[in-house]
């Protein structure tokens, strides 16, 4: 049998596709099915958390409902736009994204994906392994160091053997998961609803405009944008027959119906205790335990750690793809295991050494956020502009029609970021490392970094319109060159079987 007649059988065990297009054998399923995997990474109380972080804002219960509403709506819709890239190319998000960048100018995006996915994982490593420690002592157990080693050890088990074995196997965890935590994040709900005042909830002042643009920042960041980076790598297994609108619906329904209903009721149960609200920077998942009957304590452990293990499972798998994409010749159960590694550090690190959850996660944020938002304005407007499937073959060659490295998007990335950091600050002044940014508040004449537009964080917004029009714009002509290039088929499949061998 020749080169270009083989097929590569169903993947068995742990999988061995890394950064390869995936064959015509194995692409199956339709744009429905991607609802399992984004539902249940986004399924998690975190999501009940986040009415307390947009609250802080200062901000009303209507304005927040507005925002937080948009924003995971909107940021989700990039996720399934992007998520077209990989039915049209079979490849993984940062590989498709050679396309744009070159197939080396490509490794800055790549590191910049690794380090967002990485920082995800500890971030939700973190949030289960607090959640855990909490819930024991309210059970009147030792909740202190030994339960938290145990706990981290254990979720980080499960979340680097679900990177590890891989894709067949994280979409069977992910729908159980989904059943699971859906079930009994309902019952927390019903649980939880007689601790909501409508009376006090009603009479928050609403804030100002700036502080609404900064909540809708945050959402997106903490949301979609965190998911932007990765949102091709489930829709490779799809059949190019597979409807476009299905995959951007089916992606953007499945990712942001759990948020937008936690959040909601996130923001009554927020602000309806202003005490609840303030336990909630310390400890997201953890303080909503103060509400509880002793008897759900176990229930809502479960239910936590299953939905933070959810998103991290997703993030884990996407990390090590990362990892390959930036140059790293390893195989991808192995990237995924040294992704494990860096995650359980940072994990550690937040768990034993950290102060707040919320004073460095919102750093995290904004400040990957912004670069992170370029990229994605980039490309989302060259998913726009293709109109043809992505040349396979010339994905993993520096002599092929994707070239090597394209400044265009890589100075787009530079200015976005250079110009994003200059107009956000932290809001939480932690870590103070990071006092220098909003260096541009002053010079535009928005009032310096204790002004009025000092967290509203335009920066982020800034930085995705400076990718998308940037491309847009001036990035047109090169992929109309690149589409009218024939592709040549007997010759892209004998490369891309070259390359899996």
């Amino acid at each position: 049998m020749t080169s270009t007649e083989r097929q590569i059988a169903p993947q068995r065990g742990v999988e061995t596709n890394g950064i390869n297009t995936i064959a015509e054998s194995e692409r199956k399923g339709r744009a429905r099915s991607l609802f399992w995997p984004w539902f249940g990474a986004n399924v998690s109380v975190l999501g009940i958390g986040y009415g307390s972080f947009v609250l802080g804002f200062g901000i009303s219960f209507w304005q927040a409902t507005l925002v937080g509403i948009i924003g995971i709506v909107v940021s989700f819709v990039l996720c399934g736009i992007i998520a077209l890239a990989g039915k049209r190319g079979s490849a993984p998000t940062m590989v498709l994204s050679r396309a744009t960048f070159g197939v080396r100018g490509n490794r800055v995006p790549a590191v910049l994906s690794w380090v967002l996915t990485v920082g995800w994982e500890t971030a939700l490593t973190s949030l289960a392994v607090l959640a855990t420690s909490t819930v024991f002592t309210e059970l009147g157990w030792d909740g202190g160091v030994a339960t938290k080693i145990v706990a981290l050890i254990v979720v980080a088990a499960l979340i680097v053997a679900a990177g590890v074995i891989g894709f067949d196997f994280i979409i069977k965890l992910q729908f159980w998961i989904t059943i699971v935590t859906a079930v009994l994040t309902v019952i927390y709900i019903i649980l939880a609803l007689p601790h909501i005042d409508l009376a006090i909830v009603g009479a928050l002042p609403a804030g100002n405009p700036q502080a609404m643009i900064g909540a809708l920042v945050f959402v997106m960041t903490g949301f979609g944008l965190g998911w932007v980076n990765a949102a091709a790598d489930y829709s490779r297994y799809l059949p190019r027959s597979a409807r476009s609108s299905g995959v951007v619906g089916w992606t953007a329904f499945g990712a942001s119906l759990a948020p937008v209903v936690l959040l909601v009721f996130g923001l009554l149960l927020a602000g309806s205790s202003t005490k609840l609200s303030g336990a909630i920077g310390a400890d997201p998942i953890g303080a909503l335990t103060q509400i509880l009957p002793v008897w759900f304590l176990i229930p809502f452990a479960l239910v936590a750690v299953l939905g933070l293990v959810g998103g991290a499972v997703l993030d884990i798998y996407s990390s090590g793809l990362a990892l390959l994409s930036a140059g790293i010749k390893i195989p991808r159960a192995a990237a995924a295991g040294i992704d494990g590694i860096v995650m359980i550090v940072g994990a550690v690190v937040v768990v034993f050494f950290a102060t707040s959850f919320i004073a460095p996660f919102q750093a995290f944020l904004v400040t990957l956020g912004t670069p992170v938002a370029a990229w994605c304005g980039i490309m989302i407007a060259d998913v726009i502009l293709r109109k043809k499937q992505y040349a396979e073959a010339d994905l993993y060659t520096t002599r092929g029609r994707y070239g090597d490295v394209r400044w265009l998007p890589i100075l787009l990335i530079v200015v976005g970021t250079a110009l994003g950091w200059g107009l956000i600050t932290n809001s939480y002044g932690v870590p103070e490392w990071l006092n220098w940014q909003g260096y541009l508040l002053e010079p535009f004449g928005l009032g310096g970094r204790t002004g009025p537009w000092a967290y509203a964080n335009l920066g982020v917004l800034l930085s995705l319109l400076i990718g998308f029009f940037g491309i847009l714009i001036f990035g047109r002509e090169a992929i109309r060159r690149q589409e009218a290039i024939p592709v040549q088929a007997e010759a892209v499949r004998d490369a891309v079987d070259a390359f899996r061998e």
